[in-house]
This record gives C-alpha cells, sequence and structure tokens, in this order.
C-alpha cells in the first residue's frame, strides 16, 4: 500500500485531511498500512497508538516515498508522529553523522519533540536524538555532538550558533523538518530559518508543519520545497460544555503554594493532578500527603496491580487525589473524579483534551485547571485556539479565603461530632474535670481544640504587602528599591529616550532593558526579539521600540517581567555574546548608573 500511496504523491498534491478521514470511515487506515519500519510499529503499539491521525495517515506515506510536504495543522494533530515517525523509518543508524534536523521556534517544543522521537525510537539502540536550544550548556551540547547524533532537533538561534562555530555539521543531512513555521516567524526567526535553510545540502527532503499559510510561509516553501504535497487537517479537539476551564497564572517555585490554597477552597471530590515526569508524581503525591491530603501517585513505573489498588481507593474515597502522568491516566474513568488540575501544562492541545477529559463524564459537570508560568503563555494561547473556548482567569485563594474556609470547616467537624455515640463519655469527663479545676467550659474546649489542631499553623499569616500588591510575586526579584523608585525615574528621565511607556497597539505598561549587543556585533531587530522571545518564553507583541546602539541596544519589555524570564535568559546569546539583559538605568551622564549590579543583588535576595 505504501507503494501505491508513493506513486499517488510524487507529483504536486494536495490532501484535505478531514476528506481523506470520513473516506476512510468504512476502512480505517492503519499504521501497518503505511510502510513503517518494524520497529517503529512496536514503539507506537506500545505507547497506545493504534490508527494514524488524519495528517499521520495523509503525511506520512509522501514522506517515506521521499515527496516534500507542507503540512497545515493545528497543535494537537498528532504532527510531531507525522513526521518523527518517517523519519525514523528512513534514518541510517549506522551513520552517526546528522542525518535529520528539526527546528522548532521554542526550548519546550523542542524538548518535547525530542522525548517524542525517543519513545518512538526505543527499539532503535543505534539511534541518537540531540536536543540543542538555548539556555541548555554549550558543554552538554558540544559533548553530544561530538559523540554523534543522526537526529537533531534545536532552536533557530542555537543551531546558527553551533553552525557559526563549526561544532555542526549538517553536510549529510537528509531530512529537515520546520515545526510550527509560523511560529518561529512570527517570533522573528525567518533570517535565521532561511540562513540554515541555503547552508544545507540542496538534494535533501523536507516538511513545512504551520498552523497557518501566511505569505512568508507561501514564500519559504516555494522557494526551498520542490514540488511539496500540501496536506490541511483542521483541528477536531473541540472540550466539552459542562466542563468549566480555568486558568492560574503562577510563577514555577509558587505553584505548591498555590495548589495548597486551591485544595482548602475548591469544593472537590475526587481530583487527579497532573505532571510531565515520573519522578514528580511520587514527589508531589508525598508533599501532599505532609501536608494532611489522602494522595497516591500512578506513573508508567508503577505494577499493574498497584496500579489498580490505588485507582480503587480512589473510587471508594479511600484516597480523594491522584497525582499522575498522561501514559498512566490514559483510559482511567472513574466518577467521583470532579476536578482535574493541569499542575505541568501540557505541551500540545491533544494531551490537554485527553486531561480534562477524565473529569466530566456522563454529562455530570467538571472543573478543570490549568497552571501558567509566565514563560508558558504561548501554551495556553495554542490550547484556546485548538479547543475554541477560552480559558477563565482565577486569582490565586487570599489568605482571609483560606481562613474562612478553615474556620468553617472546623465548625462543620464540632457539629458532626455532636451526633457521636462516644459524646456521653467525654462529656461527664469534662465535667468531672470542669468541677475539679473551677476553669471556665470555654477554655477547656478552647485547649481540647488546641489539642487536635496545630495552634500555630491552624490559621495562614497574612502574605507580605509586596504579595498583596502583586499576584504574580514580583518580590521575587528583590525589593524594588533596587531598581531604582519607579517614581523618581519618571521625573528624572521624563526628557529622555529611556522613560517608561506604553506599547502603542496594547496599551500595556512598558519600560526598558538594556542588552549588552549592538551594532558592532551586527544585532537586528529581529535577531533581538528572536532571542529574547525563544528563550524567555515572550510574545512578539511584548515587545515596544528596539533602539540599536554602537556597543548595546535599548529594548522595550512589559513593565511586570517575571524573575523566570530573567534566569531564562542568563546564557542567551546573541552573535556569540551574552545578552545579559538588565533594567536600563536610565541615569543622567556623570552620574554612576550602577544598574547591572543592584538588579543583580536584588535577584540573589
Amino acid at each position: 500500500m505504501s507503494d501505491e500511496f508513493g506513486a499517488e504523491r510524487t507529483a504536486p498534491a494536495s490532501v484535505d485531511g478531514d476528506a481523506q478521514a470520513s473516506d476512510s470511515a468504512t476502512e480505517p487506515v492503519t499504521f501497518l498500512d503505511l510502510g513503517i519500519d518494524e520497529r517503529v510499529l512496536r514503539a507506537l503499539a506500545e505507547v497506545g497508538y493504534e490508527n494514524p491521525s488524519p495528517i499521520q495517515a495523509a503525511t506520512i506515506p509522501p514522506l517515506l516515498s521521499g515527496s516534500d510536504v507542507v503540512g497545515l495543522a493545528q497543535t494537537g494533530t498528532g504532527k510531531t508522529a507525522a513526521f518523527a515517525v518517517p523519519v525514523l523509518s528512513k534514518i541510517d543508524g549506522a551513520n552517526r553523522k546528522p542525518q535529520a534536523l528539526v527546528l522548532a521556534p521554542t526550548r519546550e517544543l523542542a524538548l518535547q519533540v525530542s522525548e517524542a522521537f525517543g519513545k518512538y525510537a526505543v527499539h532503535m539502540p543505534d539511534i541518537t536524538v540531540l536536543p540543542i536550544y538555548g539556555g541548555q550548556s554549550y558543554g552538554v551540547q558540544l559533548s553530544g555532538l561530538r559523540r554523534g547524533a543522526q537526529i537533531i532537533v534545536g532552536t533557530p538561534g542555537r543551531v546558527i550558533d553551533h553552525l557559526a562555530k563549526g561544532t555542526l555539521d549538517l553536510s549529510n543531512l537528509e531530512f529537515l523538518v520546520l515545526d510550527e513555521a509560523d511560529e518561529m516567524l512570527t517570533m522573528g526567526f525567518q533570517e535565521d530559518v532561511e540562513r540554515i535553510l541555503a547552508d544545507t545540502p540542496e538534494f535533501k527532503q523536507v516538511a513545512l508543519f504551520s498552523a497557518t499559510m501566511p505569505p512568508a510561509i507561501r514564500k519559504i516553501s516555494k522557494k526551498y520545497l520542490h514540488d511539496p504535497v500540501e496536506v490541511t487537517v483542521k483541528a477536531k479537539t473541540a472540550t466539552a460544555s459542562n466542563i468549566t476551564q480555568r486558568y492560574l497564572q503562577v510563577a514555577h517555585q509558587r505553584k505548591l503554594d498555590a495548589l495548597t490554597r486551591l485544595l482548602e477552597v475548591e469544593e472537590f471530590d475526587g481530583m487527579i493532578i497532573f505532571v510531565r515526569t515520573k519522578s514528580a508524581t511520587e514527589e508531589l503525591a508525598e508533599k501532599l500527603r505532609a501536608r494532611g491530603h489522602a494522595a497516591a501517585a500512578i506513573n508508567g513505573d508503577i505494577v499493574q496491580a498497584q496500579r489498580e489498588r490505588t485507582i480503587d481507593q480512589l473510587k471508594d474515597g479511600k484516597i480523594d487525589i491522584l497525582v499522575a502522568t498522561d501514559v498512566a491516566a490514559r483510559g482511567l474513568d472513574v466518577e467521583r473524579i470532579s476536578h482535574v488540575v493541569n499542575y505541568d501544562i501540557p505541551h500540545d492541545t491533544e494531551s490537554y483534551v485527553h486531561r480534562i477529559g477524565r473529569t466530566g463524564r456522563a454529562g455530570r459537570k467538571g472543573d478543570a485547571l490549568l497552571f501558567v508560568t509566565p514563560r508558558e503563555r504561548h501554551l495556553l494561547r495554542a490550547i484556546e485556539k485548538a479547543t475554541r473556548q477560552p480559558l477563565t482567569e482565577m486569582g490565586l485563594p487570599s489568605v482571609e479565603d483560606v481562613n474562612a474556609h478553615r474556620v468553617e470547616k472546623f465548625g462543620d467537624s464540632i457539629t458532626e461530632n455532636l451526633t457521636n455515640d462516644h459524646l456521653q463519655m467525654f462529656r461527664r469527663l469534662i465535667e468531672d474535670y470542669v468541677g475539679a479545676n473551677d476553669v471556665p467550659l470555654v477554655d477547656v474546649a478552647a485547649a481540647l481544640a488546641l489539642q487536635s489542631r496545630d495552634g500555630a499553623s491552624f490559621l495562614l499569616k497574612p502574605d507580605p504587602p509586596e504579595r498583596e500588591r502583586n499576584a504574580r510575586d514580583r518580590k521575587d526579584f528583590g525589593d524594588r528599591k533596587d531598581f531604582g523608585d519607579r517614581g523618581d525615574r519618571r521625573g528624572r528621565d521624563r526628557d529622555r529616550d529611556r522613560e517608561p511607556s506604553t506599547h502603542r497597539k496594547t496599551g500595556r505598561p512598558m519600560m526598558p532593558y538594556r542588552i549588552a549587543v549592538g551594532k558592532r556585533q551586527h544585532a537586528t531587530p529581529s535577531q533581538i526579539v528572536g532571542a529574547i522571545a525563544n528563550e524567555g518564553g515572550l510574545r512578539r507583541s511584548d515587545f515596544g521600540h528596539i533602539s540599536i546602539r554602537p556597543d548595546h541596544s535599548i529594548v522595550e519589555l512589559p513593565d511586570d517581567l517575571d524573575r523566570d524570564v530573567f534566569d531564562a535568559l542568563e546564557r542567551t546569546r546573541i552573535s556569540g555574546q551574552l545578552i545579559n539583559l538588565e533594567p536600563d538605568p536610565g541615569v543622567p551622564s556623570g552620574r554612576p548608573a550602577g544598574g547591572k549590579q543592584r538588579f543583580r543583588a536584588g535577584r540573589k535576595r
């Protein structure tokens, strides 16, 4: 069947994924029909894939036959397997040089794609997949390149760096994949992408995947792809209307605190909390148990018998919270699950839809909560776009909310125990004690309550003022005085081009930041946007005016940048030079700036 598909695909063609799906309704296409390497087929079966998705069924045959492909599909349609499966089926394991390069716009997507390749190549021990991206040590990547890897998955900026240093040799490249091509161009990577395309062998197979087809993508397709097969698949991943979907924006280091507060104020029956890794399931479940919650973990390392016992405990109400990975929760159907929490946001919308489908079963109402760090906002937008349903932002429960619920639950426990069969025995003991010691009854009750509860931690202490003023916890940056008082700066720099401003399109407050690359390093606006957006998890709309000076540049970025952004950009380079992002001091000439020292001191606190 693969030969027949190949013959049909050698000429330019356009395939509608929806049409193909409907045509194959009576005879569904299986992975066995597509001519895939037997070792890859085994891996697909082991991860639970039965039949190819529309984009997989439409793109795997032409890619196996050697055609270039343009795939138009939203995130969550299964496109990673659409290009990973044919690449692995054709790769030469005996040749240790890079044969396939996958370009991705962000480090998160690069890691996700690398992990997918690893899963599909589990029975191919001679195949090595190496992710290279900004923010990771060059040493790790250089060691991997020296050892040899057939498949490289990288972000454009870091791939360009390795090409410039001569540490990445693409002379033997046979496959090039552009994943989320429109996103790469939006983030300012067009020049980098075209440079990489031009620097690779002319006779290679190219697959371009994009959610949309703007003119720039069409131009790249015409210039660098040879008679590509075009495949269009419309996303069908809509979520049930009976599931309420909310998200909470929270810094990574505050996730556990946020989850703990939510568990106290949310009225839930059973809950599944999704995390990305096996180790995270055990770690989080242990921390929740330490906080008094009945929680257990399931992951791929847990034997089937123990998995079944844990699920039975969830069904019977012996545990209320299950911490799970995607694979471990596959096929899980427990009626009492009222809430699904995405503690770690999934990198693809298909996983998100599957996760929240664990609640709201049989028409019942369900709640889905999503934790989003500032660097993951693009994943939130992808989920909303693919599911065609906006998520409602929620606030972190306040100290007052948590304490009010604790007091209410304390009162409920008293009411419940008033009907206990052993109440009369304890009543007599208390009466004897009061008579013998002449102590007010209310004091005795308070002492007994203190005996059963930890009085020091029963009520949460108020948040620091800085935390109350900023739900995103700007306090993690250090005292704002380390930046210089913002009010003073407004007056001091009013006539300077570095004064605080608002974004001309979005109206967001913007502040000037300084980076240590400029005209001498041949920096361009697109390079600056691409590097900072990719490594810091920002969007093009987060950037304001960019002024390139001889030895540095001034970039306007949102006023409320999270500390995670600065941490992510610590090792970011442009043209091999560390950018050293820092708030622009904006100090008049003749006065010591000290901006870098002040900022770093603040961050270490």
